[in-house]
């Protein structure tokens, strides 16, 4: 069952357009291969609730104004507007035509009514602009709409940002430098790349059918949305059972001596013999098949029925030659790992994680550039859902700076998303807000899916209370 809390939604004080703080001289971006997809995607909708700050409401908007203002300069694309030429390509114009700024009030609202329910409550969602909004309405709207929604406790602020303009590591080094400027940084630390001339760049068409783009799944059916937190430790141990090693953490001495000797022994040498694979299973492919199992057996699919375990991977460094680090855009993949539900219930946990880190392995400068091709010789939009009952997509990254965002009064006390995107299998990965490889996985299931990974005993026992 969707949590809820007894609060009605934020009113609106104040809704006004933001320009930067100094002219553009950036010329139109074409939108690549990898951005193109994305124009029936939702906005991007990612925010962070922070406690409030010792000052005036109205002195707090004025500052994040400025600061928008000052970043925007910086990142010329989200004060533009999308724009198709008469060829049919789709480019950012960076115009200054100005990005959104929203200011609500849900000042009857606390903290520990959005952190404590088990399940993300539905109001969290009022907290972002453009509800279910697609990327293509790009041309006409802003490309970003900051909202500042004031709690009784704290401030949440949000950025909804189009999904054909960025993708993860974008939309973080944009939100991070908002923060870096807030907080008086003079210089900002993380440069934006604007390049276009990489194999991304086509000259490809995507026709967009005379109604419009719709997105590709069922924006209103019955969701259940959870954050599951998994601490540092757990994380460690569920590698260490993958990889079949023993789980050493703060320095156990016994631990390692134990693991010594029986690294001589032939029968634990049997007993966890290593695979033909002989690979380093990591520590998020690992969470990744410890939840593709769940989910699998909570679904009660026939063994026959194929299940497909989706995972977005940042292309920049795959590509020969690299991209820049921040190159500004979208510049990933989706890899799709493939196997029947009964394989994936009667294998275990380390044959599920193979599979996912042979095909992440194999995405190399080749495969990227076989997807390219394979588009342009077909264009067309992402099909983003869950069709046949029995997919799953995990995006974002426990990689990404979410907690690296301090606008002058302390980094947020949680991460939460919109709306946007979310269908039965969607899932998406957040570092921990303690660091030092916690992960937060934001979880969106068919309601009767959710209860039945909440009484999976293989995956609650790593789940941090």
């Amino acid at each position: 069952m969707v949590a809820s809390v007894s609060v009605s939604s934020p009113t609106l004080v104040s809704k006004c357009v933001v320009f930067p703080d100094q002219k553009s001289t950036l010329g139109d971006l074409k939108l690549a291969v990898s951005d193109l997809p994305m124009l029936s995607c939702h906005y991007i909708q990612k925010g962070g609730l922070f406690t409030r700050p010792n000052l005036p409401i109205d002195s707090l908007v004025a500052l994040l104004k400025r600061a928008l203002s000052q970043a925007l300069s910086r990142f010329p694309p989200l004060a533009g507007r999308l724009k198709t030429d008469s060829d049919g390509y789709i480019y950012v114009t960076c115009n200054d035509a100005g990005a959104g700024f929203i200011h609500k009030n849900a000042a009857k609202l606390f903290i520990r009514e959005i952190l404590a329910p088990l399940h993300v409550p539905e109001i969290v969602k009022s907290f972002f602009a453009f509800d279910r909004t697609i990327s293509h309405d790009g041309h006409c709207k802003p490309l970003l709409t900051v909202q500042v929604t004031e709690l009784a406790d704290g401030v949440f602020i949000s950025c909804a940002v189009n999904h054909a303009v960025t993708d993860g590591t974008s939309f973080w080094n944009f939100f991070n430098t908002f923060a870096e400027i807030s907080r008086g940084m003079k210089k900002i630390s993380k440069q934006p790349d604007f390049s276009r001339d990489s194999v991304l760049i086509s000259p490809a068409v995507l026709r967009i059918p005379d109604g419009g783009l719709k997105v590709t799944f069922n924006e209103y059916e019955p969701l259940s949305e959870r954050i599951f937190s998994f601490s540092r430790e757990s994380i460690l141990e569920l590698k260490a059972r993958v990889n079949n090693k023993i789980c050493i953490t703060n320095g156990d001495i016994d631990a390692v001596e134990l693991m010594g000797k029986q690294s001589n022994d032939p029968y634990y040498n049997t007993l966890f013999k290593k695979t033909e694979s002989n690979v380093e299973i990591s520590s998020f492919q690992s969470l990744c098949a410890l939840l593709w199992r769940a989910v699998t057996r909570a679904r009660k699919l026939h063994v026959s029925k194929t299940t497909t375990f989706r995972m977005a991977v940042n292309c920049r460094h795959r590509l020969n030659p690299k991209l820049d680090p921040l190159y500004f855009g979208n510049a990933i993949q989706s890899i799709p790992t493939y196997a029947s539900a009964g394989e994936v219930l009667s294998k275990d946990l380390r044959w599920c994680a193979e599979q996912l880190n042979k095909n992440v392995n194999a995405h190399d400068d080749k495969t990227v550039r076989r997807f390219v091709g394979d588009w342009e010789s077909n264009p067309r939009v992402f099909p983003l859902g869950n069709f046949d009952g029995a997919s799953m997509t995990m995006g974002s990254s426990p990689r990404f700076p979410m907690y690296d965002n301090d606008f002058g009064w302390g980094r947020p006390l949680a991460v939460r998303s919109g709306n946007a995107n979310k269908f039965d299998g969607k899932i998406s990965a957040f570092p921990g807000r303690e660091g030092g490889g916690s992960v937060d996985l934001e979880v969106v299931l068919a309601p009767e899916t959710m209860a039945g990974i909440e009484s999976d005993y293989e995956f609650m026992q790593f789940v941090s209370s």
